[in-house]
């Protein structure tokens, strides 16, 4: 699929965001005053910014208040209902850190599970599609969990924690990328399936259905070559897990920290613009697309 700079800047930066905001509903760290004045203002930078700007791949960014009333079948909708409910609650809980050191810790708890919840609203958008195989799998969810989670303990300096989600992305991550590479093959979707002809007998395009582009192709069709894959996954590793986990392996200081810190989330945007660049919509096969 086509791999839009706004929906790869929302689905890697929000997550990151709502991650930070689960360790900080747990208290892990705690800060008051000013510390969590800081850690709040990062967290919520990073989520909402993400949110929004995930508005300018909308058809129309004017109507995105819609989103907000399809609920019970849109999984959009729903992200959009849990990110609000979590922003809203941490917002109260960090008051109190804030301005009067005191942390309501249920409200934390509540808080956190809301920001987990919305990062899994946020991959059940992608991972409940059937017609891209690649995604419609319960990797996708904990791969953007998972992520999230250690986006989050490197913000929050939780070192053991990060170190732990660290590697558990570097797993999931090579066992998607190896299980999403089987996925059109094993969804048994052919060009005889996607043209309703395979009853006939097998199918073969010799020809283009038309000799122009259209929204399909543009959106939906994004072809990356396996060299070149290959090369973007190790640098997504090295970047988003390696450089890390070497960088917290040193001693602590705000030198190493920034390093771990932005050479994950460098790798977290390689790694999203695989996610979607390689992700083979079933219409491709209409157009003699794998």
């Amino acid at each position: 699929m086509h791999p839009a700079p706004s929906v790869i800047i929302f689905t890697s930066l929000s997550g990151i965001g709502f991650g930070l905001l689960f360790f900080l509903g747990l208290g892990l760290p705690a800060p008051t005053a000013w510390a969590a004045f800081v850690f709040f203002v990062i967290a919520y930078l990073l989520a909402v910014g993400g949110l929004l700007a995930s508005t300018f791949h909308l058809g129309h960014p004017e109507r995105f208040l819609k989103a907000f009333s399809q609920w019970r079948s849109s999984w959009l909708s729903r992200e959009a209902w849990l990110s609000i409910a979590a922003l809203i609650t941490m917002a109260i809980y960090g008051a109190g850190l804030v301005f009067y050191g005191v942390a309501i810790a249920p409200l934390g708890w509540i808080g956190a599970l809301l920001s987990i919840a919305t990062i899994y609203a946020t991959s059940m958008i992608y991972a409940q599609l059937k017609t891209v195989p690649r995604w419609n799998t319960p990797l996708t969810s904990l791969l953007f969990v998972v992520v999230a989670l250690a986006g989050g303990a490197l913000l929050s300096a939780n070192i053991n924690a990060a170190m732990m989600f660290l590697l558990a992305t570097g797993v999931i991550q090579v066992a998607y990328w190896i299980g999403g590479d089987q996925a059109l093959r094993k969804s048994g979707t052919t060009l005889g399936t996607a043209t309703g002809l395979g009853k006939d007998g097998e199918v073969r395009a010799f020809e283009p259905p038309h000799t122009g582009t259209n929204y399909l192709l543009r959106e939906f069709v994004h072809v990356v070559g396996r060299k070149h894959a290959a090369k973007l996954r190790i640098i997504s590793l090295i970047l988003m897990i390696g450089t890390p986990i070497l960088a917290l392996s040193l001693t602590f200081n705000h030198v190493t920290a920034s390093i771990a810190v932005i050479t994950h989330v460098a790798g977290v945007f390689v790694s999203r613009w695989l996610f979607f660049a390689q992700a083979e919509h079933v219409v491709g096969l209409y157009y003699g697309k794998r």
